[in-house]
């Protein structure tokens, strides 16, 4: 057990923390998870008043940690005034029930911290939409404990208290609620769908960050297209989505789009949720899998991810390696030895900038077979297709002859098969 004082003196909260050492689980991982779920409940605003490592050989089916170390955690807790208890593991609802029961005070396990925060970031209707619907599901088999200080009569058919009415009522209501969240999720879903048919249709490439929460994503989206999104040393500092045009070395246009950062122990139900969003990730052409290298624990991190990957069923997209914070030395030591692991990655540092020119370039090798450089001689008669040209690719010179204008340009190579073929120089 360990005693803290409250991280913010100003905050609505104050939590104990507790973590679990389940049978030969390694220490160092077990206080790696609780570390992130401290930075979880800092994110959350909730002060921490002090923490406890329960050593156990098997899970508590009713109180996940045993009646009696949960009483003398309680005692602990309740000594040092603590108003909350963050668990750091999932508890399932009659465990959430008797927890409460034990300690007098709220008991929430990870997956509604992380629901917690997330409905706290969520700026627009699409995030707040997707959160709603995350919480909702993870209500409704927790329902039955909100209504148990409404009396319920005993008896046969027709009797049921009024707490039992107000269960059915409340869960037939939530259900209502999901289906009408997943109707307008839809209408989300089709519209990404039109945006994204629209940037096929020019040929752009469409690249997705993807990586572990504070990995440095948005400061890369952020140095890379100056895109001025939130960037934050914190958890989760942003959730939707942003996109902007990123040029390549080659001229290439292509479309970089960040996303939610992933976490290990990710709910099941943020991930369902976030899938209206996250389908940027299938559809990208190459996924930049930022990777925070000064990560004592950059391991875990990676397959954390990788396991998100394979549940959205992307697994099989081209990926490259971006390994951030190099400008520490145990992210440049650590990029060296990670490099191994990859086929395709870079070294660079975000928030200085370096190495950011060689992931661009990386960038333009890989999508090469995406792209074409041609000179055209394009008929005076048809000056439209230069509009084209310049909304497609990059126009580097352009002089009239004659009746003729000779063009020099970068385009996507889907666009360079609907030219005329007799236009096409080299």
């Amino acid at each position: 057990m360990t005693l803290m004082h409250p991280t913010r003196s100003d905050a609505p909260d104050h939590a104990w923390l507790i973590a679990t050492h389940l049978g030969d689980t390694p220490r160092a991982e077990v206080e790696d998870s609780l570390r992130e779920l401290r930075a979880l409940a800092d994110t959350a605003q909730a002060g921490i008043l002090g923490e406890t490592v329960c050593r156990l050989r098997d899970i508590h089916p009713a109180t996940y940690i045993g009646r009696g170390k949960a009483t003398q955690i309680a005692e602990e807790a309740a000594a040092a005034g603590a108003t909350l208890v963050i668990f750091d593991d999932d508890l399932s609802p009659a465990q959430g029930r008797a927890l409460e029961d034990l300690f007098k005070i709220r008991v929430v396990d990870r997956t509604q911290l992380i629901l917690d925060i997330f409905a706290q970031r969520a700026l627009s209707l699409e995030g707040r939409l997707q959160i709603e619907l995350a919480q909702l599901r993870y209500l409704i088999p927790r329902l039955r404990g909100l209504w148990t200080h409404l009396e319920r009569q005993k008896g046969g058919i027709g009797l049921k208290g009024p707490g039992e009415k107000q269960l059915e009522l409340d869960r037939r209501r939530i259900e209502q609620r999901i289906t009408r969240i997943k109707a307008q999720l839809q209408i989300v879903r089709l519209r990404r769908a039109e945006l994204r048919r629209g940037r096929r249709r020019h040929g752009w490439a469409l690249l997705t960050l993807v990586g572990y929460t504070n990995a440095g994503k948005s400061t890369l989206l952020n140095t890379l297209t100056e895109a001025g999104v939130h960037a934050d040393d914190q958890l989760f500092a942003t959730l939707d989505p942003t996109t902007r045009q990123l040029r390549l070395p080659n001229h290439q246009p292509c479309l970089l789009t960040d996303t939610v950062g992933f976490i290990r122990k990710l709910p099941h139900h943020l991930v369902e949720a976030f899938k209206a969003t996250l389908e940027e990730v299938n559809e990208a052409d190459l996924l930049l899998h930022v990777i925070d290298a000064s990560q004592p624990r950059v391991d875990e991190q990676i397959a954390a991810v990788e396991a998100v990957l394979r549940e959205l069923g992307a697994e099989a997209k081209p990926v490259l390696a971006v390994f951030n914070k190099t400008d520490l030395e145990k992210g440049s030591n650590q990029a060296i030895r990670l490099a191994d692991r990859f086929r395709n990655s870079v070294a660079i540092s975000a928030a200085t900038g370096e190495g950011t020119g060689t992931l661009c370039q990386a960038i333009a090798d890989l999508l090469r077979d995406r792209v074409a450089h041609l000179h055209l001689k394009i008929p005076a008669g048809e000056g439209r297709w230069l509009a084209a040209l310049h909304a497609n690719g990059k126009v580097l010179e352009q002089k009239v002859r004659g009746k003729q204008l000779h063009v020099e340009a970068v385009v996507s190579a889907s666009f360079a098969a609907t030219l005329p073929p007799d236009w096409i120089v080299s």
